[in-house]
């Protein structure tokens, strides 16, 4: 996790001009005791500053160090802070009529007040109790190109557990793995970041890991978080070890890992041997991430048609997009499987539509996409409201899962729940 020095400086200062305000609006108050309570509120104010410059001290990047404590106290203050900017930003508005020399509107004060016990009930309530209870999404996908015997095939996808968070703690991890189980899915597919920094937060969790069963198996890809690029390593050796540790340790609890590789999943149906296509791509990030990903080299052009081959293909891609840029003009993949974007863990679902402040920066954040033909992507969302979703493969399209775990703040806000998706392919 970076914290820039720009963000901490903007922190600081934002802070500061906040408690000031505030404490200018008690003393300004009607309160008889309002110098009593302006007083506490600045010796207040005070601690919460130092609490902020240790949480800031703090090592984020150093081997030893990780990021469990630091992302913690940044959580627990920015809950104490995001409802006083928002108080604040109410309270400026109820002033705008003294410049017409008016009286000032305090009931914009009241509200603020109220919006932002609000916000402060949310990033609690997403700590203690929405990131801990996992979703379930049903997706059904129909296509001609589904071969006989994957008729009714089921494929779980999870994304993004980042181990780390949770540091020692195994029970929802445990708990997730065994609602997996219960699904008796025939693959399930994990798209990247099963760690924040390190491989040996593997470690406490390998063995719950490795209960995950499916009937084809566990096949895996890598994701940003997972080469070891957050962490100053003292040498570019120990960077290279930690990635090899990393893939041995999911290779210990039995899953497939695709790095820039791909696999054929064979069935048969009588007489007849079908099979699909499975192709997994390390990182292709966009910049700030760094680029390993090569679709190439997964799926080499060994038939003369490569990727535009008449295989049923499925890629397992971490960024959404490298499906936007790459993946959907230049190859006729049908499925592409990626996580990343978490929905930057704030959702809301309503009226039938869904928003995140993700979607600002991701086109596809959440949900399912597909080439509409002519060169644009349908959003046909992430269909967690509706019970389902039943959809046709007629171009190349996209399922992005929100994730399972968190990085940076260790909350899930509104209907961001952990996600597991359910995909069952059936023959149009």
């Amino acid at each position: 996790m970076r914290l820039p020095l720009a963000a901490i400086i903007i922190l600081f200062v934002a802070s500061i001009l906040t408690d000031f305000y505030i404490w200018l609006d008690i003393r300004q108050g009607r309160s008889r005791n309002r110098w009593a309570w302006s007083n506490a509120y600045a010796i207040s104010s005070l601690i919460l500053w130092i609490f902020l410059g240790v949480t800031v001290a703090l090592p984020r990047r150093d081997l030893d160090g990780g990021i469990y404590a630091v992302m913690w106290m940044l959580t627990s203050y920015l809950s104490i802070y995001i409802p006083k900017f928002v108080y604040c930003i109410f309270s400026i508005l109820g002033r705008i009529p003294l410049i017409f020399r008016g009286r000032r509107w305090l009931w914009m004060n009241y509200a603020g007040a109220f919006i932002g016990i609000i916000c402060f009930a949310l990033v609690w309530h997403g700590i203690l109790y929405t990131r801990t209870h996992p979703q379930h999404v049903n997706v059904t996908l129909n296509s001609e190109r589904i071969p006989d015997s994957f008729d009714g095939y089921r494929i779980v996808h999870i994304s993004d557990l980042h181990l780390g968070t949770w540091n020692n703690n195994t029970g929802f991890v445990s708990e997730f793995v065994t609602s997996i189980n219960n699904m008796k899915p025939d693959l399930i597919v994990f798209t990247g970041d099963i760690v924040n920094q390190k491989s040996d937060e593997i470690k406490p969790f390998l063995n719950i890991l490795s209960r995950l069963e499916a009937a084809d198996g566990v096949y895996s890809i890598l994701g940003n978080h997972d080469y070891g690029d957050y962490v100053d390593w003292p040498s570019k050796s120990a960077k290279e070890e930690n990635l090899e540790k990393l893939k041995e340790y999911q290779k210990e609890a039995g899953w497939k890992m695709l790095n820039n590789d791909h696999d054929f999943i064979v069935r048969s149906n009588g007489q007849k041997r079908d099979s699909i296509a499975i192709i997994g791509v390390e990182n292709w990030g966009e910049p700030p991430f760094a680029r390993y990903g090569d679709l190439g080299a997964a799926y080499p052009n060994e038939n003369g048609k490569g990727l535009r081959d008449n295989n049923f293909k499925i890629l397992l891609t971490h960024n959404p997009e490298h499906w936007v840029r790459q993946v959907r003009k230049n190859t006729n993949i049908d499925l592409s499987l990626s996580g990343h974007t978490h929905a930057w863990q704030m959702s809301l679902d309503a009226f039938g539509r869904r928003f995140s402040p993700s979607s600002f920066r991701y086109p596809t954040w959440g949900g399912f996409y597909t080439e509409n033909g002519i060169g644009e992507i349908e959003d046909f969302g992430n269909p967690v409201t509706t019970g389902g979703l039943e959809r046709s493969l007629d171009h190349p399209s996209l399922y992005v899962n929100i994730g399972a775990g968190e990085v940076g703040m260790p909350f899930r806000i509104l209907d961001s729940n952990p996600e597991i998706t359910i995909i069952t392919l059936k023959k149009k």
